[in-house]
């Protein structure tokens, strides 16, 4: 296993045997239909292919295509044969905002993708435009939410959750003084804000606040500022690229403390770059993956068998993506746009792997969280 992310304590709830079977029942009955029609129900994904959170990319891609056949074999929806599209966003603005334009122009019913919060926060004002609902399966910034888009739903849990549960495992640890770090980005900023709010909260001394700037090589200007600031705790909210480097040269200049990332920072390349020594003991704050799911190896049989690969962070979210997409467009009877958006607005009790689905007024899951994660030797397991 290379990956692990985004989940919530209370996903135990799902004993899913996996098949993925819930009630007695194949999670992908929901979405199979009668034969009204002939026409395709074209799915677009915007996930990074290229860039510093490529690995990302084939695990979401995956784990939607795994939703897309299943759901096909069982005669698709309303006889509606699903396809997937597939663009980069790179975790970039403008390549995301280009490839949004692309499945415009494809002619997509409905957007199954999303994992940069910066970078998907430009392609909103696009899919809206063009009447197509999306289904974010892994960005979560609050940003996200403050345009207060009909079209858009979030199937993650969000940077509040996020900061909730860092902050109380951060207060339980009996840490003297925190020092938050981020990247700048939307999504890092977001969850550091609202991290430092929260400790407030909980009576917890901030002893440092620092930015860096995504994609350098020398943090030494923030690790010297943590060292200095006396900080027992450290709470990186970045992405794994930096997050490794950062870990690496905060071992390397003599900092013995703890050491918490955020979900976007949960791969095994980051243990790679911050060496392996360096990495043990990291915690992490993350939603569910396959792997810290109950129950979850009969679904990653499924996938293995598939994809000759061990599934990752998103595979799952992007697997339920599609098929809420799914459901969605059954219950509407049709791909019109407002219609989905209003049959999406109306599921109440849909299983997820993270539980049964309804949204909350802002599109957001009314159920979920996150758990917290340790590095042990080469990956990412639950802390206990």
């Amino acid at each position: 296993m290379t990956h692990i992310r985004r989940g919530t304590t209370a996903v135990a709830a799902i004993a899913l045997g996996l098949t993925l079977t819930a009630c007695g029942g194949d999670l992908t009955d929901d979405a199979s239909g009668g034969g009204k029609s002939s026409t395709t129900l074209k799915l677009g994904m915007l996930t990074p292919l290229t860039g510093s959170s490529a690995a990302i990319g084939p695990y979401m891609k995956d784990g939607a295509q795994l939703a897309v056949d299943e759901i096909n074999a069982k005669g698709g929806v309303d006889g509606r044969k699903l396809s997937l599209t597939v663009e980069d966003e790179a975790c970039d603005p403008k390549t995301a905002a280009a490839g949004a334009a692309k499945l415009v122009s494809a002619g997509v019913d409905v957007s199954v993708g999303g994992y940069c919060s910066s970078a998907t926060l430009p392609t909103l004002s696009i899919f809206d435009k063009a009447h197509i609902p999306m289904i974010i399966p892994a960005a979560n910034s609050a940003d996200l939410l403050t345009q207060q888009r009909r079209n858009v739903f979030l199937i993650n849990g969000t940077g509040i959750q996020q900061a909730e549960t860092a902050a109380k495992f951060i207060k339980a640890e009996g840490s003297k003084g925190v020092a938050l770090i981020d990247d700048n980005t939307s999504y890092s900023t977001d969850i550091t804000k609202r991290t430092g709010d929260q400790l407030g909260l909980l009576g917890v001394k901030v002893a440092g606040h620092q930015s860096v700037t995504a994609g350098e090589s020398d943090y030494s200007g923030a690790v010297n500022a943590i060292m200095d600031s006396k900080a027992d705790f450290v709470y990186w909210t970045g992405y794994y690229q930096e997050g490794g480097l950062l870990i690496k040269q905060l071992r390397a200049a003599g900092y013995k403390g703890r050491i918490m990332v955020a979900d976007g920072s949960v791969d095994g390349k980051l243990i790679k770059i911050a060496g392996r020594k360096n990495a043990q003991g990291v915690f992490a704050t993350m939603t569910q993956t396959p792997q810290t799911i109950p129950g979850g190896q009969g679904w990653i049989a499924k996938y293995r068998a598939k994809f000759g690969s061990e599934p990752g962070p998103y595979s799952t979210q992007a697997y339920d993506a599609v098929r809420v997409a799914a459901e969605a467009v059954r219950k509407a009877g049709s791909t019109d746009g407002p219609d989905v958006t209003k049959a999406l607005e109306q599921i109440d009790g849909f299983k997820l792997f993270s539980g049964p689905l309804k949204f909350t007024i802002q599109h957001t899951l009314s159920v979920g969280g996150f758990d917290i994660l340790v590095v042990k030797d080469d990956t990412f397991v639950l802390n206990k």
